[in-house]
């Protein structure tokens, strides 16, 4: 088998880490070629001389000089926005893990799409802020989008039992995060440390906080509009605190077909490195007599308005979807530092959301222009 040469923008978060760790076990068939980080340049280099990569990035300029004095040799190194976009263009990599939070790694993510990598996308903003672009790119220079995401893998993975122009539905499961069974004025009111004790996944702090919000629903619903080229009516939310089936497709005859497994990110991020193939993996199997039962509810709309939000923003389409998630992140930043209460993040992004003036066809940089006022009006509601 030839090498797949792996490049992973964000390898010193949790998917990234989790990615590493998957390439480890898959062996000598996988090689890292570029790994990036934001700002954890210690750790960043600790990963670089494990792995060899010809290139490494730091989007913290800042962090730069210590990262390239820490990495002398063969390695090159670059820095900022452009630093990830060289990564792409010059590590030679078949295959683009993008896992940086947010909106940072979108430039470096689309010059992947324009060079018909393969990216295996676990930041959902990307196609959430940029989908209106990048789906329609991705078809002209042949790039595929593999979604690393649990729920995004899992209806992936399903809709190879059938045509697509069957697919009557697609479910997406949420877990119900920790705030399940609490009520409104408890989840207004919730700490940072509640928000964070998520019941079944292990995650990284701000995916954790929009699972607490079903913020990551409402994002999931725009980024399987795009990905899938569904309509929003066709994208249904059903909580499932289990967590073992991660989503369904629905096809024209009624038939629902799932995938199930483990929470366990590794599973949806080999199936995205090995593609169409599939190998073992180190995921605990799953044990449905042990498991007992399942349950399935209809989510509270009244205690998570933020679903509302999603498919809101699917049905405008345009710049909605960057001014959804920019506002998102920018309220949950400010929920993290105390400056607000955990139930005005969805009230925040819903205010900002209510005034855009929506652009229908928009361009990178008036998505990239909808991002940035979005950040600026959540800092000015704050004093409204």
């Amino acid at each position: 088998m030839q090498q797949k040469r792996i490049a992973i923008l964000g390898s010193t978060g949790s998917i990234g880490r989790n990615t590493l760790e998957v390439i480890d076990d898959l062996g000598s068939g996988w090689r890292i070629v570029g790994l990036a980080a934001g700002s954890r340049s210690e750790a960043l280099a600790r990963q670089a001389r494990k792995y060899e990569p010809s290139h490494v990035a730091i989007a913290d300029n800042s962090r730069f000089e210590h990262l390239r004095g820490a990495l002398a040799g063969d390695i090159t190194v670059l820095n900022g926005e452009r630093g990830l976009v060289d990564l792409v263009e010059k590590s030679d990599c078949d295959c683009v893990v993008a896992a940086i939070v947010g909106t940072a790694g979108l430039p470096a993510t689309l010059r992947a799409v324009e060079l018909g990598k393969t990216i295996a996308v676990a930041n959902k903003e990307i196609l959430v802020t940029a989908g209106a672009i990048i789906m329609p790119l991705a078809k002209r220079t042949g790039a595929r989008l593999i979604p690393i995401d649990s729920e995004h893998s899992a209806i992936y993975q399903v809709l190879h039992a059938g045509r697509r122009n069957e697919v009557r539905k697609v479910y997406l499961t949420a877990s119900g995060g920790p705030f399940r069974t609490a009520t409104i004025e408890e989840i207004h009111n919730a700490t940072l440390d509640d928000a964070l004790n998520h019941p079944t996944w292990s995650m990284g702090p701000k995916i954790t906080i929009d699972s607490a919000t079903m913020m990551n629903k409402a994002l999931e619903i725009v980024e399987a509009k795009w990905l899938f080229d569904l309509a929003p009516d066709q994208i249904e939310v059903v909580v499932h605190p289990e967590s073992i089936i991660h989503s369904l497709v629905e096809f024209c005859d009624g038939s629902l077909v799932a995938q199930l497994g483990t929470p366990d990110m590794r599973t949806p991020i080999q199936y995205a490195l090995t593609y169409p193939e599939r190998r073992p993996c180190r995921s605990t199997p799953l044990d449905l007599v042990g498991i007992g039962q399942m349950n399935f509810f209809a989510p509270d709309f009244e205690k998570f308005p933020a679903l509302r939000l999603g498919y809101e923003a699917a049905r405008r389409g345009g710049t909605a979807g960057a001014v959804l998630n920019a506002a998102n992140e920018a309220a949950v930043e400010l929920f993290r530092r105390g400056d607000i209460r955990f139930g005005e993040i969805a009230e925040l992004t819903a205010r900002v959301l209510d005034r855009h003036e929506l652009v229908a066809e928009p361009t990178l940089e008036q998505l990239l222009a909808a991002d940035r006022q979005a950040r600026d009006e959540v800092s000015q509601c704050v004093f409204c």
